[in-house]
Order: C-alpha cells, then sequence, then structure tokens
C-alpha cells in the first residue's frame, strides 16, 4: 500500500510529517544535532539498514533538511550537515524528548539532561506562550482559520 501524501494538505502537521515525519528520519536529525556527519557514523549510531539510511538521507537533503557535502581530499568523501531548516527542529525534537520522558520513560527513569553551555544549568520544558510570554494550554488557544 502506498503511503499517503500531505503536500497539498491546509494541515501544516501533516505537510511537515511528509519531510521529517517517519520515525528513522527525526533520529537522523537528532543524531546530526548531536554532530554526527558521516553515512558509516549515522549507520553505526542507529543500527540502520544501508538502503533505508540512504533513502532517508537523500529526502531529508531532497527537502532541504539536510545538505551533503563533499569534503573529500582524496576521492569523494560526504558528510551531512543540518540547513537552516534541520536546525528549526531542534525544539520539536527537544519537546519530543521531553514528552517520551514523561509519558515513556526508560527502565532506570532518568529523563533528559540537556543544559545551557553558559551557565550549566538544565533547560526549562517546552511550553506554548502567548506574545507576552505566558504560558498556554490547549484550551488557551484556537485556530484562527477555522474560525473564520
Amino acid at each position: 500500500m502506498a503511503r499517503k501524501r500531505f503536500d497539498d494538505s491546509k494541515c501544516s502537521v501533516a505537510r511537515a510529517l511528509n519531510e521529517v515525519g517517519d520515525w528513522w528520519s527525526l533520529l537522523i536529525v537528532l543524531h546530526a544535532m548531536y554532530g554526527t556527519r558521516r553515512f558509516v557514523d549515522f549507520q553505526q549510531q542507529l543500527g540502520i539498514a544501508k538502503n533505508i539510511l540512504c533513502d532517508r538521507l537523500a529526502k531529508l537533503v531532497d527537502n532541504d533538511v539536510l545538505r551533503k557535502v563533499d569534503v573529500g581530499e582524496h576521492g569523494s568523501r560526504f558528510e551531512y550537515r543540518l540547513t537552516e531548516k534541520g536546525r528549526d527542529l531542534f525544539p520539536v525534537v527537544v519537546a519530543l524528548r521531553q514528552w517520551g520522558d514523561k509519558w515513556n520513560p526508560t527502565p532506570e527513569g532518568l529523563p533528559l539532561d540537556l543544559r545551557d553551555r553558559e551557565t550549566s544549568q538544565p533547560i526549562q520544558q517546552v511550553t506554548v506562550q502567548s506574545s507576552d510570554g505566558k504560558t498556554l494550554t490547549i484550551r488557551d488557544v484556537f485556530d484562527y482559520e477555522q474560525t473564520h
């Protein structure tokens, strides 16, 4: 069965899932955020089959989430680097990790421990905020397009 595409959907979540919606893609992006660059390193760290990794990297490059850079001095050697679009996934990935720590913790129960490099202080939970910084819940927001 062919996977449905949402290119023309009015739903921005559906359109985003076209680009990074499978779990291998987000794990590749996560590892790229940690500094992984080379095909062999992604494969080793993720334990992913070569054909699947090749496919996901190509899609992420096609969707401008990663860029493929030739860094070879003696022949071709490529690295994959996050684009601005890819770096903009950082709060999404952090929010998913925080959600996972809350609702599907490790057997040891150890949560994500990301810290600010400058202060070494733990980061805050990712939240949705109003324009004046007030934390909002799902009951506090509405989709303007749906009401007009």
